[in-house]
């Protein structure tokens, strides 16, 4: 049987819980076409999200659904989560449970229904899935994240739901995980909508719509397709609105003439009526009639001027504004090709069996730290940024460094970012700290506000500047998965700011099309089970346990 399940927007308003609208009106109908949701961050796709699914009620408006809908949230994990839980059938095997037990209650055989073997079937998906060896009340925060996005997915399969929803799947999940999770997808043919950033998983997608404060707007094809039509789409909206202008700036000009015509008309009609001998009451008549001339002429042209203007504003509103973002990247203080870093017998702490690692950082170069969950890359970062002492060994830098995580804790949440960025940067009067904010996409309003209430994507902007424009900046930068939670054009925003940098950059990350785009030298690769060692990267040479990648197109293969 042909799955014709469906959901549909229905002129749907959603207003926050101090008043603001987030979205107003939104009428779309998602079929059984595999669908991406894009947008800025902020514009609501998340909630959005949980009205179709049913957790939510917009404020107006409608949402159907056709066909059961599983929700699959950018966070499912909590303290108290299991692996039931992230499945979503805790309830169906708890109620199994009394019943076997000897409850008799009604709601207990409701809630099984006729899912008498759960059991059975969730440990048959896990062992396909190559994760026979969890426990269903095993607690979630023990599992990596790929694992409990995977887990997670099952729930889908589980409940027999004709319509999945994901909100950042690929958030935190090395490739192998990654790559799993393309599989279920591909395996899954029903209704899918897909809330992402990750260029590859949108590639797969068959239908992208934008949400934007203009409401929602459909391109069929995958993310290459909307990227190209988007641009089409910009090019001519911004040759419309030039038009206009134009045709304003033109209109002006003939109003202005009209107006001096007139204005010269008037005073011959004067100049004539005073030297005439008519008498007073006709001179009258006609002064009254110019005057009316007048004031029906002011009134058509300033009519004429607000329908322009109005043409204009309309035109203007269908550009997404974009300003190009400007990093003012610090000189180097270091000679090029002089050491930076480096690591000597060096064993971590935290990892099960490590093995000794040497690594020597150079002036100016730049490469990627990849790797699966678990194997180290985070705190590999923290011991080079003096967060961590090693286990064993030594590790020395030359320079200032400067450690990014995935929440930016050096931004205390309660301070502003203008706060920060002073704070940091004595040396630049109040003004230019101001602009270069503003140049980064951090306009005046938001850099007052408290940091906690921006976005991951502001709040990584005001880290850079905090690091990059201090007194002493930061030569030696590292960034722990600076992608997840950003938007699309935040994300090409800190890819071009990043490309900038002209310090050393080591960059961890699961997101590949991001690491292509920052003109990166090589990789640093750690396997899962096992830290290997790192050799001479700029040389590309590594001991006899470890592996450096060097990469003619920017990334190392």
């Amino acid at each position: 049987m042909t799955n014709t399940s469906s959901l549909t927007l229905d002129s749907v308003t959603y207003a926050l819980p101090d008043g603001r609208l987030l979205f107003s009106n939104l009428t779309e109908r998602f079929d059984q076409r595999r669908t991406g949701l894009v947008g800025r961050n902020g514009v609501g796709k998340s909630i959005l999200a949980r009205l179709m699914a049913g957790q939510l009620e917009p404020s107006d408006g409608r949402c159907l659904r056709q066909g059961r809908v599983h929700y699959l949230a950018q966070q499912p994990i909590t303290s108290r989560t299991t692996v039931a839980d992230l499945a979503q059938v805790r309830q169906v095997i708890e109620a199994l449970q009394r019943i076997e037990a000897g409850s008799t209650a009604a709601s207990d055989f409701e809630t099984v229904g006729e899912r008498w073997n759960i059991r059975e079937q969730l440990h048959s998906h896990l062992a396909r899935e190559q994760l026979g060896m969890l426990r269903w009340d095993r607690p979630a925060e023990t599992l990596s994240g790929g694992q409990a996005m995977r887990v997670a997915l099952l729930g889908a399969f589980l409940g027999n739901a004709d319509y999945l929803i994901l909100d950042e799947p690929t958030n935190h999940l090395d490739a192998p995980s990654r790559a799993a999770l393309m599989i279920m997808l591909e395996r899954w043919n029903k209704g899918l909508l897909v809330i992402s950033h990750d260029r590859t998983l949108l590639a797969s997608m068959q239908r992208i719509v934008e949400l934007s404060p203009s409401g929602l707007h459909s391109y069929g094809g995958d993310y290459s397709a909307f990227t190209a039509c988007k641009a089409r789409d910009t090019e001519l909206a911004e040759r419309n609105l030039e038009r206009l202008k134009l045709e304003r700036q033109r209109q002006a000009r003939n109003l202005q003439r009209q107006h001096e015509r007139l204005e010269r008309h008037q005073a011959r009609a004067g100049h004539e009526a005073r030297h005439s001998n008519q008498a007073k009451i006709l001179l009258d008549r006609q002064q009254q009639r110019s005057e009316a001339t007048a004031g029906r002429q002011q009134r058509n042209h300033l009519a004429t001027r607000q329908a322009m203007d109005g043409q204009v504003r309309e035109a203007a509103q269908r550009l997404d504004p974009q300003q190009p973002v400007v990093l003012h990247a610090p000189a180097r203080q270091l000679p090029p090709g002089s050491q930076i870093a480096w690591l000597r017998d060096l064993e971590l702490p935290h990892i099960e069996h490590p093995h000794a690692l040497d690594l020597v950082l150079y002036v100016g170069q730049r490469l990627a730290l990849t790797g699966a969950n678990g194997s180290g890359k985070s705190t590999l970062l923290k011991v080079l940024a003096g967060q961590l002492p090693p286990r064993k060994g030594e590790c020395e830098t030359r320079a200032s460094v400067a450690y990014l995580d995935q929440q930016c804790s050096l931004l205390d949440p309660s301070v502003c970012v203008l706060e920060h960025v002073r704070e940091a940067c004595r040396e630049l009067d109040q003004s230019s700290v101001r602009t270069r904010l503003a140049q980064l996409g951090l306009d005046a309003d938001r850099i007052t506000l408290p940091s906690g209430l921006l976005s991951g994507g502001e709040r990584l902007k005001a880290a850079l500047a905090a690091v990059l424009y201090s007194d002493q900046p930061a030569q030696l930068l590292l960034l722990d998965e600076p992608s997840n939670h950003l938007d699309l054009p935040s994300l090409q925003a800190l890819e071009q700011m990043l490309c900038q940098y002209q310090g050393t950059l080591l960059v961890a990350s699961h997101d590949l099309v991001f690491l292509q785009h920052l003109q990166l030298q090589g990789q640093l690769c750690m396997p899962q089970s096992e830290l290997h060692g790192f050799g001479d990267a700029q040389g590309g040479k590594a001991t006899a346990q470890g592996e450096v990648v060097m990469g003619d197109d920017g990334l190392g293969a």
